[in-house]
């Protein structure tokens, strides 16, 4: 019996994955030492379950690195080492701390954010470990910056990136190469949107940290964010721990990730939460991105992700 058209229609999570998986294995085609950048977030979770599907049922043939900022939240950790585990990874961790000791970056104090110190951090690994491409969860749809980026972003032999110096990428077709000291970095869910994260972690049954749904915790509201208390963010002057229910959208340095009132115990009541909003995670709950209309593109500038 003839096939009708409908029997070849993809969902739009169908193709977004097709797509990213085609990025990944080319990615591990063209470079000689690529590696996968993990934080435990939601986007580096789908991202590395997207990897495992890559190349199953072999194993994900480049390493895993986390840039730890030293002020994570403590669900996170535990998950990110589970997941290790679980995959029977080594995890490289490139540390901020490390490189303030070492002198590299000036450590801003306590309670100040080490979001920044990061790009000197992966800078040096990247050189230490000889890596010529980084694969990242960044989403077009988080900031303009990001909606800049190809998917194969060039790097200099500097680690800087230059906006108006892209690669075409017409046809899906991506150029990799790179000269001795450059990079890549390598973006399989630039087509991506949160909503669209969410779904698939739905449909995937894929595992998140606690901290992604609505939780009680002691907050401290500060420049209109509430961030979590912590070891690095203690209520100051004028201000009042108050203990509520909230869940993160984005997870990163404690000290500027805020967390969303929010009663969402399922990744349905999450979805529900996501379709309603206007305002990316990145938008409402990063305290980093708000210091100037060009944060993320001055910081992306000195090497970030």
């Amino acid at each position: 019996m003839a096939l009708s058209r409908n029997d070849y229609l993809l969902s739009q999570l169908d193709v977004l994955e097709s797509e990213s998986i085609h990025i990944i294995r080319e990615v591990a085609a063209e470079f000689e030492r690529p590696v996968l950048l993990f934080s435990g977030g939601k986007d580096s979770i789908v991202m590395l379950a997207l990897a495992e599907r890559a190349f199953w049922p072999a194993r994900i043939p480049f390493p895993v690195m986390h840039v730890d900022t030293g002020h994570n939240f403590d669900e996170v950790l535990e998950f990110r080492d589970k997941r290790m585990a679980e995959l029977g990874e080594e995890l490289l961790v490139a540390s901020v701390q490390a490189s303030i000791d070492a002198g590299r970056v000036l450590d801003p104090g306590p309670g100040e954010s080490r979001n920044r110190l990061q790009s000197v951090t992966l800078l040096d690994a990247i050189t230490a470990h000889g890596f010529d491409a980084c694969i990242g969860g960044a989403r077009r749809d988080e900031d303009k910056a990001r909606a800049k980026e190809r998917v194969l972003s060039f790097r200099d032999a500097f680690g800087q990136w230059d906006p108006r110096n892209q690669r075409p990428e017409l046809w899906h077709l991506y150029h990799g190469r790179v000269r001795a000291g450059e990079h890549l970095r390598a973006f399989p869910l630039s087509d991506w949107t949160e909503l669209d994260v969410w779904q698939y972690i739905r449909r995937e049954h894929i595992p998140l940290p606690s901290i992604y749904f609505a939780h009680r915790r002691p907050v401290v509201e500060r420049d209109g964010m509430l961030l979590a208390v912590s070891d690095w963010v203690l209520p100051g002057v004028g201000e009042v721990a108050e203990d509520t229910t909230v869940r993160f959208r984005t997870v990163g340095d404690a000290t500027c990730t805020g967390a969303v009132r929010s009663r969402a115990l399922t990744i349905d009541d999450v979805i529900a939460e996501v379709a309603s909003s206007r305002v990316s995670e990145r938008g409402a709950t990063r305290a980093d991105d708000r210091l100037s209309e060009t944060s993320m593109e001055d910081r992306k500038r000195e090497g970030y992700f």
